[in-house]
């Protein structure tokens, strides 16, 4: 079931603490709104701290050093 939230006259709404705390949205984080032909969308984008290890299967981090360094080189 939707939430119905109230834009105020600045364009501002408030995200309902049972989805807040659902998705773990804290104050200061960032959303992004998309439009889609369902409407808008919403997502979490994610704290860079959040990240850390993500691709750890993918590389290890000396290994993505190099090949950074290896692109400003080419730059």
């Amino acid at each position: 079931m939707g939430s119905i939230v109230k834009v105020t006259r600045r364009g501002q709404t408030t995200i309902p603490v049972k989805l807040r705390k659902k998705y773990g949205i804290k104050e200061g984080d960032k959303l992004l709104i998309e439009d889609a032909k369902e409407g808008l969308i919403i997502k979490i984008i994610p704290r860079l701290e959040e990240l850390a290890g993500v691709d750890a299967e993918i590389a290890k981090p000396e290994e993505v050093k190099k090949e950074i360094e290896k692109l400003r080189e080419e730059w």
